[in-house]
């Protein structure tokens, strides 16, 4: 992992942006960098934001290909609930028209020419979603660890489980953040993980419960697959060997339905490859932007 050396600034640029979506306005906190012909929008997981992508944000070849942004959805991050209203009066919960509605018009506002969307695990999800019904907007999606519908039975998403996320008797920033740290790869250095725990340690009360209320109840894409069109939108999917939340064969079963999809499974990695392996991770999407360049040319 690349760090910044002392006194020099990265070729990251953030930036708050006005963003009107389902009768709101929301102060969106957003984050750019590169100078490639090609926009890639980074989606990030569930209770977590946009700091998630800084490994990819500065990487100077992918910032070759793309321009990248990666911005933080409502609730999250430096995104506000929408400050004109009583929001703390309503119980979050994400949905799906909503959180596809978020991203084209945030690609809308900041009037993106065919971008690239990528999301990782609830990301991962809602990518396929815009494939589907987007693909007018989009030429191309990335899902990392991917599903189209998530097994109550096999993942342990169950109510009591849900609860936990929510309880006031818990310790909801201990327990997010251990929660998290099992989903990693066997290998991934210490530091990594608790990269990953202290996003998750700071999201806000509610918001992780409201997120899993999405990826793991809201969201069912699977009557949608076959009628994906990769010419028109491409769908590429990479998934860790050692996630048990969206497992390999999860995503499979999701490239296998959708004629022309792109699958791989990222060795050694768990739910988190953007932070967990950004070196392993970057390496693996350099191989998908070939691809989409070429079939772009």
């Amino acid at each position: 992992m690349s760090e910044t050396p002392g006194g020099a600034h990265e070729p990251i640029t953030g930036r708050y942006l006005a963003i009107d979506a389902a009768g709101d306005t929301y102060r969106t906190y957003y984050e750019t960098a590169g100078t490639g012909d090609i926009p890639l929008v980074c989606l990030h997981t569930a209770g977590a934001d946009s700091r998630q992508y800084r490994h990819q944000l500065t990487d100077g070849d992918l910032g070759e290909i793309f321009t990248l942004y990666a911005f933080d959805m409502p609730w999250h991050g430096r995104t506000y609930p929408p400050m004109d209203r009583e929001w703390w009066l309503d119980e979050y919960k994400l949905t799906t028209d909503f959180y596809a509605g978020f991203i084209t018009a945030f690609v809308e506002a900041l009037d993106l020419d065919r971008p690239v969307a990528m999301g990782c695990s609830m990301g991962g999800e809602i990518v396929l979603e815009l494939a589907a019904e987007h693909a007018d907007t989009f030429r191309a999606v990335v899902g990392l660890e991917t599903t189209d519908n998530i097994s109550l039975d096999e993942t342990g998403y169950d109510d009591t489980m849900m609860d936990y996320f929510s309880h006031p008797e818990i310790d909801q920033e201990a327990f997010r953040a251990e929660w998290c740290q099992g989903l990693h790869g066997p290998n991934t250095p210490e530091a990594n993980v608790r990269e990953t725990a202290w996003l998750y340690a700071q999201s806000g009360t509610g918001v992780y419960a409201g997120d899993l209320h999405f990826y793991t109840r809201d969201f069912d894409a699977r009557d949608q697959l076959s009628d994906i069109d990769t010419d028109d939108c491409g769908v590429y999917l990479l998934t860790g060997e050692y996630d048990f939340s969206a497992t390999p064969d999860d995503t499979r079963r999701v490239a296998d339905a959708i004629d022309g999809a792109w699958f791989e499974v990222m060795d050694g990695l768990g739910h988190y490859p953007v932070t967990e392996a950004p070196t392993e991770f970057n390496d693996y999407l350099l191989d998908v932007a070939a691809e989409i360049v070429e079939t772009a040319a």
